[in-house]
C-alpha cells in the first residue's frame, strides 16, 4: 500500500493562510501576486499558484523591476521563470523611481502603482503581497520610534484598499522562518535583495539589529507581541473611525474655498475624537497629513481660543471664525 508524501508543516502553514484570506473574496476575482523573488513573496506565489489551481480563479505574478541595481533585469527575469515554473502567469513591470524623497517610499509607491494598473487590467483583481508578522513587528516598532498614533501603530491590515482594489496580506499571522522553511521544503531558491541588508535603512537596523536585541533581553515572543499590539489598536482605531463617521456629518460644513467645523461640538468631545477629527478633516478635504504638533495648535482654536491668528498647515490655513473652525486652501 503506497503512502502519499507529507506536506512539510511550513508549506501546509502558507497555503493554509493564502485559503483563509480568499475564502474572504468573490471566488471568481482574478489574483495578482507581487513577486520580487525574495522567500516571502515566492512562498506566497507558490501557495497563490496551489490554491488557484483548486479553484480555477486566474491568477498572475507581477514582478516590478525598480532598477535600482545593475542586477535588477536578471533577477526579475529569474523571478519570472519561477513564477513560470508553478503555473503562474507572469508578467515583468519596468518603473522609473523618483528617489528624491528617500529610495524605500518611493520604490513602495512606484511597486504598488504597477500592481495595482495590472489589477485594473485584469478586471479589478485582488492583490496579494506577502508582508509577514516580522513585517508588521518592525512597522509597530518604526512607527513607536517616530512618535506616531494609533494611526500608524495599528501596522498594516490583513485586508484593505489599493485605490479602489483589494490588497491582501495573506502572511500576516506568520513568520518569515515560515516562508523561508516552505520555499526550501518545494526546492525554491529565493534571491536574497542586498538593500534588505543594507543598514543605511531604518527598517533593516531594526529588523537586524533592534529585534533581536529586544528578544535576546526580554525573551522570545517580542514581535509576536508587537503584532498583537497592532491588532487591537486597528480594532480601537476601527472603532473611533465609526464613531467619527456618526459625529463628522453633524458638525462639518463646506465654506468658501474649503471646509469649516463646529467649535462647540469639537470641544463637546474627547481629546482623541477631536483630534481625528481634525486630522481626518485635513485629509480628506486636502490631502494632506498633520503631525501631532500641528493638529495639537488647530485643537487650540477650540480649547484655549484667545484670538490667536491663523495656523498655516500642509496645504490648507486654519483659523477660528465665530464658533467655527475654518479650513481653506492656501
Amino acid at each position: 500500500m503506497s503512502h502519499r508524501p507529507s506536506l512539510d508543516p511550513a508549506v501546509a502553514d502558507v497555503r493554509r493562510a493564502v485559503r483563509a484570506s480568499l475564502a474572504r473574496l468573490d471566488p471568481a476575482r482574478p489574483l495578482v501576486v507581487g513577486l520580487s523573488g525574495g522567500a516571502d513573496s515566492l512562498a506566497l506565489a507558490a501557495a497563490v499558484a496551489f490554491e488557484a489551481r483548486r479553484s480555477d480563479v486566474s491568477a498572475i505574478a507581477v514582478v516590478v523591476d525598480h532598477g535600482l541595481q545593475e542586477s535588477s533585469a536578471e533577477v526579475a527575469a529569474g523571478a519570472a521563470g519561477t513564477a513560470g515554473s508553478l503555473g503562474l502567469e507572469a508578467r515583468v513591470v519596468v518603473v522609473d523611481v523618483d528617489t528624491v524623497g528617500g529610495v524605500e517610499a518611493a520604490a513602495r509607491q512606484a511597486r504598488y502603482r504597477a500592481l495595482r494598473t495590472v489589477a485594473e487590467e485584469r478586471g479589478r483583481a485582488a492583490v496579494l503581497v506577502g508582508h509577514t508578522l516580522d513585517d508588521q513587528a518592525e512597522t509597530v516598532l518604526l512607527g513607536l520610534a517616530r512618535g506616531s498614533g494609533a494611526a500608524s501603530l495599528k501596522g498594516m491590515a490583513p485586508m484593505s484598499d489599493l485605490d479602489g482594489v483589494p490588497l491582501v496580506r495573506p502572511l500576516l499571522s506568520l513568520r518569515r522562518s515560515a516562508t523561508r522553511a516552505a520555499c526550501a521544503a518545494q526546492g525554491l531558491e529565493p534571491w536574497d535583495d542586498p538593500h534588505n541588508a543594507d543598514p543605511r535603512f531604518a527598517r533593516v537596523r531594526t529588523r537586524n539589529t533592534v529585534l533581536p536585541v529586544l528578544e535576546r533581553e526580554l525573551g522570545p515572543g517580542v514581535a509576536e507581541a508587537l503584532a498583537r499590539t497592532a491588532e487591537q489598536l486597528r480594532e480601537d482605531a476601527d472603532a473611533f473611525d465609526e464613531m467619527i463617521g456618526e459625529t463628522i456629518e453633524d458638525i462639518v460644513e463646506h465654506a468658501e474655498a474649503g471646509i469649516s467645523v463646529s467649535a462647540p461640538a469639537l470641544a463637546a468631545n474627547p481629546a482623541a475624537i477631536r483630534h481625528r477629527i481634525i486630522r481626518l478633516v485635513v485629509a480628506s478635504e486636502f490631502g494632506a497629513s498633520l503631525s501631532r504638533v500641528q493638529t495639537l495648535e488647530v485643537a487650540r482654536l477650540v480649547t484655549d481660543w484667545s484670538g490667536q491668528g491663523p495656523i498655516d498647515l500642509p496645504g490648507c490655513r486654519a483659523r477660528r471664525v465665530g464658533d467655527r473652525i475654518a479650513f481653506t486652501a492656501v
